[in-house]
This record gives C-alpha cells, sequence and structure tokens, in this order.
C-alpha cells in the first residue's frame, strides 16, 4: 500500500478537502497512473452529498471521479497492453467478475458483480474504491483505455461517461448516414450527444427549451433546432425520426417525443429524472416505437469510441478548474453554470 493525494469529502453536508487516501502496490496485472486530469459528473455529486442513499448509500469518506485520464508510471509483470509512459483512461468501472454472459458478450456494465471506479467495495483492500479525484489510481489492465495521443487531455477526460453514455446507444440502435437523430437537452451528455450524431453522418435536431441555446447547438454539429415549447416546430417533425437521444434529467413530457419517432423508431433515456415518467403505451403500439436506457457502455466499445474520437478529433467542451475550486464547482454544476464539463487538472493537487 501507498498514500496518495486526494480530494475527499467526509458527510453528505461537508465540503471537499485535502486528504490522504490509501492506494494498493500494483499487483501482476495491474497499471498504476498518474492522474492527469479527472472530469467532474453529476453522478458525482449525486454520491458525494449520498442522494444516491436508497440505491447506493455513500460510505465516507468518498473520493468521486470516474472520468480519468494520466500517464502510466508502472506496470506489472503480467501487464502487456501498456507500459509506462502511456496515455491512459479510467471510466466508471475498475473490475467485473470476467466469466458472466454480459462479461463473456464485451457487456461488463451489465455484470452483475462489477466494481465501480469508487464508493465500491475493494477487494483488495477491504474497504471502498477511491476515484479520480487524486494523484494517482492503481487499475486492472482489463479496465484500462488507450487515449489517442492527438487529443486535448483536459477535453478527453469526460469520454470516460459523458462520452461512452452516448455513443453507446447510438452504435446499439445503428445510427448513421442518411438517419435522422434527434438530441433532447443540451447540458454535459446531450452536447456530446450531438458531436458524435454528427460525425457518424445522421441529420442531427437539437431539441431544447431555451432559444439561447440554438447557437451552441449548431457549433456543435446540429443540422436543426427545435424548440420543445413551440408547438408548430415539434408538429413539423412529427413521426420523422430513426431514433432520439433523451439527455434530460429533469421531469418532462417524454410523450411529446415518442411521436416524435417513424415506425420502428427509437427513444433511448440517457437522462435520469428522479420521478417515473408517464409513458402513453399507445404512442408506442402505433408506430411499433420503443422506449429503452442504456447505461456506458463496455470495454470494448469504450475503446471504440475513443478510436473513432481520435480519427474525428472529438473531444468535450470543458472549463479546466484546479482542485481548490471543487467546492464552488459543485454549486455551479447545480445550477447548469458550464458549458459543458468541468475537468480538474490534478497538477493543481501537488501544490497541497
Amino acid at each position: 500500500m501507498y498514500n496518495a493525494k486526494a480530494y475527499s469529502v467526509a458527510s453528505p453536508t461537508s465540503p471537499f478537502a485535502s486528504s490522504t487516501i490509501a492506494r494498493r502496490n500494483p499487483t501482476d496485472n495491474d497499471v498504476q497512473i498518474e492522474i492527469l486530469f479527472c472530469g467532474i459528473c453529476h453522478s458525482d455529486l449525486h454520491q458525494a452529498r449520498n442522494e444516491w442513499s436508497g440505491m447506493a448509500p455513500t460510505v465516507y469518506p468518498c473520493v468521486p471521479g470516474h472520468e480519468i485520464v494520466g500517464r502510466v508510471t508502472a506496470v506489472g509483470s503480467a501487464v502487456t497492453k501498456f507500459k509506462a509512459g502511456d496515455l491512459a483512461g479510467v471510466g466508471c468501472l475498475v473490475d467485473s467478475d470476467g466469466t458472466c454472459p454480459e462479461c463473456q458478450t464485451g457487456l461488463e456494465q451489465f455484470c452483475p458483480n462489477m466494481t465501480l471506479t469508487y464508493n465500491f467495495p475493494d477487494k483488495h483492500t477491504g474497504g471502498v474504491t477511491y476515484g479520480g479525484y487524486s494523484d494517482s489510481i492503481v487499475v486492472d489492465q482489463r479496465f484500462v483505455l488507450r487515449i489517442p495521443e492527438n487529443l486535448d487531455l483536459a477535453a478527453a477526460a469526460p469520454l470516460l461517461c459523458a462520452g461512452i453514455t452516448t455513443y453507446s446507444p447510438m452504435h446499439h440502435w445503428g445510427v448513421t448516414k442518411g438517419k435522422k437523430v434527434g438530441i433532447v437537452g443540451l447540458g454535459g451528455l446531450g452536447h456530446m450527444g450531438v458531436k458524435f450524431a454528427h460525425a457518424l453522418g445522421a441529420h442531427t435536431v437539437v431539441f431544447t427549451t431555451s432559444e439561447n441555446k440554438r447557437e451552441d447547438a449548431l457549433r456543435l454539429g446540429a443540422d436543426e433546432v427545435v424548440l420543445s415549447k413551440n408547438a408548430n416546430e415539434m408538429a413539423a417533425h412529427a413521426g420523422s425520426f430513426d431514433f432520439i437521444l433523451d439527455a434530460v434529467a429533469a421531469d418532462h413530457d417524454i410523450n411529446a417525443y415518442i411521436m416524435m419517432l417513424r415506425r420502428d423508431g427509437n427513444i433511448t433515456m440517457v437522462g435520469a429524472p428522479e420521478k417515473p415518467l408517464p409513458v402513453s403505451v399507445f404512442g408506442l403500439i402505433f408506430g411499433r416505437r420503443s422506449f429503452s436506457g442504456s447505461l456506458i457502455g463496455g470495454i470494448a466499445e469504450t475503446q471504440e469510441m475513443l478510436d473513432f474520437c481520435g480519427q474525428h478529433n472529438i473531444v468535450s467542451d470543458v472549463e479546466v478548474i484546479p482542485i481548490q475550486k471543487l467546492n464552488e464547482a459543485y454549486e455551479r454544476l447545480l445550477k447548469s453554470d458550464v458549458k459543458y464539463r468541468f475537468s480538474i487538472d490534478m497538477a493543481s493537487l501537488k501544490s497541497e
């Protein structure tokens, strides 16, 4: 074991503060990574403040962070995929059983015995896993990803969650050139959805409640922008979409978007509203439409996404902050006051 610098939170109401955490020394199959940047995901805020206590109660102290980009500093004797000096990334998963049907088909995100990057039982230490708000991390090589050299590292960090969360359902539902794709909501997830849909060659339409987001949506790659509060604009697109990605976490009328789908069209939720959304089954029956959800992606698909980003120079739009501004960033996140993700420069941790 060795000590690593980190920022942790001690209770649901405590601010983040500088701390020291224990990391395991690399075993034969492990990769040790110096963390250079870590994105801030809204789920970090939920976890830090124990807002998912019914599903995943937070164990304190908690060190969030699952959008990790860094450089390999050491590898175990059995590691073949990485060497010291390589750029590497770690997303939401750091382990799975490797034997279940989900793992066998490359869907580790659905493994019943997966280990999340933070606030999850750690078989190595007997405690819980600690995430990327730290200067280093040690992860099994199976869950370490290659980061394309041409990408801006600060802006690449959110690809490990926001990127794969939006890429995976597009990949699954066959988004490609000639398809018409809708993106509902232009936030941390939605802005990545626009970039992927555009790069995949789809005719991309952004649905938003805010007229002031029109210019940004077009800049990010949207072909059209629809104000969802405008009945005429909505009616003009009824029954025309092959696929819609819904990235809204607030309560909203899902049926309005279901009616936007053509026959056999699909709408996939990646936003997670706190309360159930009422669904009119008739909207699904007439048109054989489908309504589904999606959770990040497996390791192979995540690497595919990163390689795609390298080929098309796709990264997240980020505001880079020092770790000392973490508490301020969380308060701003609550107000959606960021375009479109925060990325923590871990060099700032060295001054602690």
